[in-house]
């Protein structure tokens, strides 16, 4: 099988899928050096640097570059392909001695920089799936995409609210709800809130010192925050790698801007910019009203749960964060819960179009 100096691998990957990843490593094979270049256009809703660091992740091994081709493809006109090639061109400036792809298009494509093509499983034999059908349908795709992809496109829903009003109860029933329908949804992943491990170390932590210590003799400071709010950002984006399309999180980091209020007093900037890092889609507040307060050793705001109810409703709406209300007895607050993360779903991934081509 003949090999080659420089390789060049091209495409959209809006998004990247098994099909893509196969193009690059059978090319990366058959290479000394492989580049990639993802072409996006401003229309798509996938930003290109999120592509292009997919695509570095998945493929540490080959140089990843990107560009802007706002030009519609059209293999039939000769001026459309000039355009592309000036884009193409600009981004891989270097001798490209083979072109890999899966598309007619690739003969064409490897005359015009003057090297070999080379057409890789055409007929989507070995990985049957392309883009289209994966901006179409996600869940259906959801085995072809990898982990970083995953993550990107996971629905990630929240479930917050004052102190001992069923957060955990709630996110826990959902996720074991939604495992149950089998299939991908079997991977359903559930999220732990971090802050509670952390005070549960820093009571621990006291006591070494001072061993009749409880948890009114604990303090936070506002450092403390920060670094509640980054370990639960992590932790929720390894859930998502990992599982299916919907992702259960018990508190977020934006509930963590609350309870700095809560425990120090006023706003912590750097703990609002980290809670804006991470794409939530839906946020579940539980209603105190009728939940019973339990006192577990880590607790002590029974008073507190009313003003925290409303400082969570207007943090939500003053940040424009789609959020849903849970009232009632357990069995009424799931079912609340599903019929939200259900029109969640139903509501699709709303890929924006990418140009039309004509081939």
């Amino acid at each position: 099988m003949r090999r080659y100096g420089h390789g060049l691998v091209l495409g959209k990957f809006y998004p990247p899928h098994a099909g893509h990843h196969h193009l690059v490593r059978t090319a990366r094979d058959r290479c000394e050096r492989l580049t990639v270049l993802v072409c996006a256009a401003s229309v798509e809703s996938v930003p290109l640097a999120d592509r292009v660091a997919w695509m570095r992740e998945i493929h540490p091994d080959v140089t990843v570059v990107g560009a802007v081709d706002d030009t519609h493809m059209d293999v039939h006109d000769p001026a459309v392909w000039d355009a592309h090639m000036a884009v193409f061109t600009a981004a891989v400036p270097e001798r490209v001695d083979a072109v890999f792809t899966s598309e007619a298009y690739g003969r064409e494509l490897g005359r015009r920089f003057g090297a070999h093509s080379v057409l890789v499983d055409p007929d989507r034999a070995l990985f049957p799936v392309s883009g289209t059908a994966v901006r179409e349908d996600p869940v259906c795709c959801w085995d072809f995409l990898r982990p970083p992809v995953r993550a990107a496109l996971t629905r990630r829903v929240v479930v917050l609210g004052a102190e001992s009003t069923g957060t955990t109860t709630l996110a826990r029933a959902l996720t074991d709800h939604y495992r149950a329908r089998g299939g991908v949804w079997a991977r359903t992943q559930y999220v732990a809130e971090y802050g509670r491990e952390y005070s549960e170390h820093k009571l621990a932590a006291l006591r070494e010192r001072w061993p009749g210590a409880a948890w009114e003799d604990v303090t936070f400071a506002t450092d403390d925050f920060p670094a509640v709010a980054t370990a639960q950002n992590d932790r929720e984006e390894a859930a998502a790698r990992l599982g299916s399309p919907v992702l259960f999180c018990d508190t977020d980091s934006f509930a963590t801007t609350v309870w700095h209020e809560r425990y120090v007093g006023g706003r912590n900037p750097l703990v609002e910019e980290i809670a804006d890092r991470t794409a939530h889609c839906l946020w579940l507040l539980t209603d105190h009203e009728g939940v019973p307060f339990e006192d577990d050793g880590l607790r002590d705001g029974e008073e507190l749960r009313p003003w925290m109810t409303e400082r969570f409703r207007t943090g939500l709406a003053r940040t424009g964060r789609r959020f849903v209300e849970v009232t009632g007895p357990p069995q009424d607050r799931l079912a609340t819960a599903v019929d939200a993360v259900d029109a969640l779903l139903a509501a699709g991934w709303d890929f924006a179009a990418p140009l039309p081509e004509r081939r």
